[in-house]
């Protein structure tokens, strides 16, 4: 039991002197005033915890914590004394849920979680997910502490990503809040992860086709895109006549530096990190496409080196010669031949899948290795590894032929 004291009064703490080494002045139950030699003066409270050991809790200085109010907080540190709690551990705990509500804010655990997982992604994946939290997720969360989103919160986050038809990035960004909320609970920041439940807030996304034509539309499709060519800029018609001969994806040709394509060489060898399966996250199929290029193609990439040989892709950016081309050159180039929505530049590969098929009677294999699909099955992965180049080059021969003679 504290030693009991004559309470202070006002004055004896206004007038209280400082001396040559620390003087305490005391008004009972524990708590005293602590003037120090530098004339500073400090209240403190004095206790006994649980366990029967002494320790001191400071109230803080005067004047700015007057007499009363040091009366004040020893009331409430004996109160939580008396109820088995100790007052210093309490105060501590309201301090880390106030650093809570000011620190730990959405944005600041989730740049902390992307730096963390930086070092395993690729630069272009890390970029895509950094993008998307400040377009969707930051204008409305970033300055919210984590614990206090709720369900309601990131529910119509989402559905607003939604609103606009972007079902697919609603998705993916669920799935980057769950990460962010997995790794603040790891880290002792939060204490749950919300959603970890959360299954069926979100519309379900259909797998769909990219657009493309049949067979049959084939010679209207090469009339029109013959009566379109006068009005197209020279390197976005010759991409789409080389995306129908060696129907590679769209990416794979838009970003293809000229470094990969010896003049005159009868073959493409697209580097296994350009490669859809190469860029993967988690196991990568470092694995080279092979790519036999038809005397027509040939021809077009000799035409096309003389436009934009000199710089660094084949198709280069208009604006910036360093980056490559958009996409939306060959949709527009599409849409304007009357095909939006009926073709598009991964089109062209379906269409060459399912002619060379119907139309030349190669093997669904042969033509499958030319589009750089691999097995599903893992097992069947590891014995299958057949080639089927030189059929591959008698093919991608026959299919620019058959184009020929149809156009």
């Amino acid at each position: 039991m504290p030693r009991l004291a004559q309470p202070l009064s006002d004055m004896q703490v206004k007038r209280a002197k400082a001396g040559t080494k620390p003087v305490k002045l005391f008004d009972g139950y524990g708590l005293y005033l602590d003037v120090q030699p530098s004339g500073a003066k400090f209240w403190r409270f004095r206790y006994r915890k649980a366990d029967g050991k002494e320790t001191t809790i400071t109230f803080g200085p005067y004047p700015e914590v007057s007499l009363a109010m040091a009366r004040e907080k020893r009331t409430e540190a004996r109160r939580i004394l008396l109820e088995g709690g100790d007052p210093l551990q309490q105060r501590e705990q309201v301090r880390r849920e106030s650093l809570r509500s000011t620190e730990y804010t959405f944005q600041k655990i989730a740049t902390e979680w992307h730096q963390l997982k930086l070092s395993s992604w690729s630069p272009a994946y890390g970029k895509n997910i950094l993008h998307r939290l400040s377009m969707d997720i930051f204008p409305s969360l970033g300055k919210v502490p984590l614990e206090d989103i709720t369900h309601r919160d990131l529910i119509e986050v989402f559905r607003r990503i939604e609103a606009r038809g972007a079902h697919e990035i609603a998705k993916r960004n669920k799935a980057v809040c769950a990460q962010i909320f997995s790794y603040a609970v790891q880290t002792g920041i939060a204490t749950r992860n919300l959603l970890a439940d959360m299954k069926d807030v979100l519309q379900p996304v259909a797998p769909g086709n990219f657009p493309a034509i049949s067979s049959d539309e084939l010679p209207r499709f090469l009339k029109a895109l013959r009566s379109n060519e006068a009005c197209m800029q020279p390197a976005t018609r010759i991409g789409l006549r080389l995306l129908m001969l060696v129907f590679v994806r769209t990416s794979e040709l838009i970003e293809a530096p000229w470094s990969e394509i010896e003049e005159g060489k009868a073959e493409w060898i697209i580097p296994w990190y350009r490669m859809k399966l190469g860029k993967r996250r988690l196991n990568p199929i470092k694995k080279d496409h092979f790519v036999p290029l038809a005397s027509q193609s040939l021809e077009l990439l000799h035409e096309l080196r003389s436009i934009t040989g000199g710089g660094k892709f084949l198709f280069p950016n208009v604006r910036d010669h360093n980056r490559p081309m958009s996409n939306n050159a060959f949709l527009k180039a599409l849409e304007r031949m009357g095909y939006k929505g009926d073709m598009s530049g991964h089109g062209f590969r379906a269409l060459a899948m399912s002619t060379i098929k119907e139309k030349l009677g190669y093997r669904h294999e042969v033509v499958d290795r030319q589009l750089a699909h691999v097995e599903k099955d893992k097992v069947t992965r590891a014995y299958d590894r057949a080639e089927f180049v030189d059929e591959r080059r008698i093919m991608m021969q026959a299919w620019a032929d058959y184009l020929d003679s149809i156009d």
